[in-house]
């Protein structure tokens, strides 16, 4: 008997493992087998591009999503292949012209390498024999010799006005910035090498000014909600005379400059330096404004989205675009519902400075379907017609966009890729 009652509690106390392990649910294969999960946070061979080098050796005038895209079929997967941690994305090892990346297909996934110039495998980044190549014997004569730049995340001729001038301002925040008061001989406008005269400018702020002129209040075209205002950028000064005014010279002018223009410090050019990524999380947004006022987008132009660092946007990150669907009633053609879908005139943006906004996007009205009666039985048709009410058509996605600098309520963004136009209103999302 006592034997029987310890066979009976070593078999229950196996069972409690598997019980614990379960969970409380009957056993899942799935659960059993977690390995069996591709690991998304991996780059397989499926990703790479189908012409991937071996290796390439990095030259003048290349970019991180331009040397991604010899890799890989997507870009933003850049960080995958290099199997970076979110520290590494943040601050990432730069890429010199003259590296040498190689892809290592061996094993299970492949993955990137870095030789030469910084990455090398000597002490100070290069082998012995390289050292040795790079011995140079100087001579007591004057040379001049630029100094190497690492390679930007994208064109940097694309973004730079973007990067140096403000262009989106709380509201409020100029109200207490130098403003000019008066001109060189009463003039009512000034222009290069002319002279204006400012206040609240110490000798301590620096000789370089921008100056500005605050524009029309910028909206979400979801939520019509203030998103900053805009600061319209009119040229250059440099501080001839501190003072009280303080005597600048207009050393630039993109338009007339005149009386109660205000300034702002001038900004050094800082290239964004972030790996191209896909948001750790669901982003959505909408193309607020595209730069030179057209109405369709293309590649390398400059865009607005209605989300920023609030919504957790990021320098880096890289965002899908899709054109959005349209309302059709059950002949297909579209329905006046889908004119909220449409851009029509109106005052939530007004022009600045070449900036297309004479556009509004509405949120698109929830349209019921009109009661109809369910079919006999039987008598269900596959793909039949729709009978009554209307239907909105998939968003279609027509493009990337990488976003290169964040404001906190919106951000400015450039398309990286257009496979098909790419219109203000469309959509943006984690791709």
């Amino acid at each position: 008997m006592r034997k029987t009652i310890i066979t009976l509690v070593v078999a229950v106390a196996s069972l409690v493992p598997a019980l614990v392990r379960a969970d409380g649910m009957p056993p899942s294969a799935e659960k059993a087998s977690p390995a069996a999960q591709p690991d998304k946070s991996k780059v397989t061979m499926s990703d790479l591009a189908a012409d991937a080098p071996d290796q390439y050796t990095v030259v003048k005038g290349d970019t991180l999503w331009g040397i991604a895209g010899r890799f890989l079929k997507d870009p933003w997967k850049w960080p995958q292949i290099w199997e970076m941690n979110r520290d590494e994305i943040k601050n990432p090892h730069w890429i010199y012209p003259g590296n040498v990346i190689r892809l290592d297909k061996t094993g299970a996934n492949p993955r990137l390498s870095l030789e030469g110039g910084a990455g090398g495998s000597g002490p100070s980044g290069g082998t012995e024999a390289e050292a040795q190549n790079n011995v140079v014997v100087l001579n007591p004569r004057v040379r001049v010799e630029n100094l190497e730049t690492a390679v930007p995340s994208i064109p940097g001729n694309a973004i730079g006005p973007f990067l140096t001038q403000p262009l989106i301002i709380e509201a409020g925040s100029l109200d207490g910035a130098p403003t000019i008061l008066a001109t060189e001989d009463s003039r009512v406008v000034v222009g290069p090498g002319d002279v204006a005269y400012a206040d609240r400018v110490g000798s301590g702020d620096g000789v370089n000014w921008q100056v500005y002129r605050p524009g029309d209040t910028i909206r979400d075209p979801d939520t019509n909600e203030v998103l900053g205002i805009e600061a319209l950028y009119l040229g250059d000064a440099r501080v001839r005379r501190f003072g009280n005014p303080t005597t600048l010279e207009i050393t630039k002018a993109r338009q007339e400059i005149a009386r109660g223009d205000r300034l702002s410090p001038s900004r050094e050019t800082s290239f964004p330096s972030y790996i191209p990524r896909a948001p750790d999380k669901p982003l959505e947004g909408t193309i607020m404004t595209v730069d030179g006022g057209v109405q369709e987008v293309g590649q390398f132009d400059i865009v607005t989205i209605n989300r920023g660092a609030r919504d957790g946007v990021e320098v880096g990150y890289v965002l899908a675009s899709y054109h959005r669907g349209r309302v059709v009633n059950a002949q297909g053609e579209t329905h006046t519902s889908d004119l909220a879908l449409g851009f029509k005139p109106s005052s939530w943006f007004g022009g600045w400075g070449g900036w297309s906004s004479s556009w509004n996007v509405k949120p698109v009205p929830v349209v019921p379907d009109s009661p109809r009666a369910a079919p006999a039985p039987g008598t269900e048709k596959a793909g039949a017609a729709l009978a009554g009410g209307n239907m909105k058509l998939p968003d279609e996605r027509n493009g990337l966009v990488f976003v290169f600098r964040v404001f906190e309520k919106m951000s400015y963004a450039i398309v990286m890729k257009a496979s098909k136009p790419i219109y203000v209103g469309d959509v943006v999302k984690t791709p």
